[in-house]
C-alpha cells in the first residue's frame, strides 16, 4: 500500500507525514487550517477532505481531540462520507476509546477497515520517526499496515480489538502525568530544603528513580526551558479524558485528581501553550520557590 491521504498537519502530523514521504509513500495532504503549509517531495495538497481521500488506499489523520474527530470524520463532508469500500483508515489521535469504537463500527458499515493507532512521543520523536505506536482493531488489518506504522515509529504494539489502542494511550498518559507531578513535587521540596537542583538530578539517575521524563524534565526545569514539544493544553485534555475513562470503569485514580488541579492552576496562569512540564510552575508558585535557583 503506497498511496496515503494524511489529514492534520500540526506538530505531530507534520512529522509523521514527513517520514512517510521519506519512505517513498505517495501522500495527499489536507489540514483544517489553510495556513498550515508542509512542502514534501512528491506530496500533493488537496482542496478538500473528499479530494484527499478519493485516491488513497490508506487514510490517516492526527487530530487534536474528540471534537475535531467529530468534525473531520463524521461531518457531512468528512472522511466517513468520502471513504469507499476497501480502504483502510488509521486514527492517530488521542481520543476516548468509545470514539474509536464508534469510528470502527461506522467505517465497517461502509466496508472500510479501521484501526485506532495513537502514538506516544512528542515533537522530536515525530520528526525523527521515533514514536511508539499503538494499534487497536482487526489483527489482519494491523499486519497490512505495519510497514506504514513502522515508517513513523521505533516500536509498534498491537493491543487488541477496536478501542484498545486508545485505551492503552490513556493508561500510558496517566503514567506520564503522574511522573510530571512527582518530579515537580520532589524538585520543589528539594529546593525548599536547600538542596542544589543539579545534585538532586544526579541522584535521580540512580536505578530506583531512573526515568527519561524525570531526567529530561528536571534538566529543562533547571534551564527554565518550556519550549513546546507537547502543549500543556493537550495534557489537560488527556487528563480530562483519563478521568472520564476511569470514572466510567469505576477505576480508582485519586492521584490523577491532584495532577488535574495542578494543571488547571497552570492553565489559569496563562501557560496553556507552553510545554506540558509548565504545570510544575504551578507547584513552584505554591511553594514560593523557583527550581534551579540556589
Amino acid at each position: 500500500m503506497k498511496t496515503i491521504a494524511f489529514i492534520g498537519l500540526g506538530i505531530m502530523g507534520s512529522g509523521m507525514a514527513g517520514n512517510l514521504a521519506k519512505k517513498g509513500f505517495a501522500l495527499t495532504l489536507w489540514d483544517r487550517s489553510p495556513k498550515k503549509s508542509l512542502e514534501l517531495p512528491g506530496a500533493k495538497r488537496a482542496g478538500s477532505i473528499a479530494e484527499a481521500v478519493k485516491a488513497a488506499e490508506v487514510v490517516m489523520y492526527s487530530l487534536a481531540d474528540d471534537r475535531a474527530v467529530e468534525e473531520v470524520v463524521f461531518g457531512a463532508d468528512g472522511v466517513l462520507a468520502a471513504s469507499r469500500r476497501g480502504q483502510i483508515v488509521l486514527d492517530m489521535s488521542t481520543v476516548h476509546p468509545e470514539t474509536s469504537k464508534r469510528q470502527a463500527k461506522a467505517f465497517a458499515d461502509r466496508g472500510v477497515e479501521f484501526l485506532d493507532t495513537p502514538v506516544f512521543g512528542s515533537k522530536n520523536e515525530s520528526a525523527h520517526a521515533e514514536l511508539w505506536v499503538l494499534a487497536g482493531g482487526n489483527r489482519q488489518t494491523f499486519e497490512k499496515v505495519r510497514p506504514i506504522l513502522e515508517a513513523i515509529g521505533q516500536t509498534v504494539n498491537y493491543m487488541g480489538p477496536a478501542g484498545s489502542g486508545t485505551s492503552m494511550k490513556l493508561v500510558g498518559n496517566l503514567v506520564v502525568a503522574l511522573q510530571l507531578q512527582a518530579v515537580g513535587e520532589a524538585m520543589v521540596l528539594a529546593s525548599k530544603a536547600g538542596l542544589a537542583s543539579r545534585d538532586v538530578l544526579e541522584v535521580f539517575k540512580l536505578t530506583d528513580f531512573r526515568s527519561p521524563i524525570i531526567s529530561g524534565v528536571g534538566a529543562a526545569l533547571i534551564e527554565r526551558k518550556f519550549d513546546t514539544n507537547f502543549a500543556l493544553k493537550h495534557l489537560y485534555k488527556d487528563a480530562n479524558l483519563i478521568c472520564r475513562f476511569a470514572e466510567e470503569l469505576n477505576s480508582p485514580a485519586p492521584a490523577l485528581a491532584a495532577v488535574r488541579e495542578t494543571i488547571k492552576t497552570a492553565m489559569n496562569q496563562g501557560w496553556a501553550e507552553e510545554n506540558a512540564s509548565a504545570m510544575i510552575k504551578a507547584l513552584e508558585l505554591e511553594g514560593n520557590v523557583t527550581i534551579g535557583e540556589k
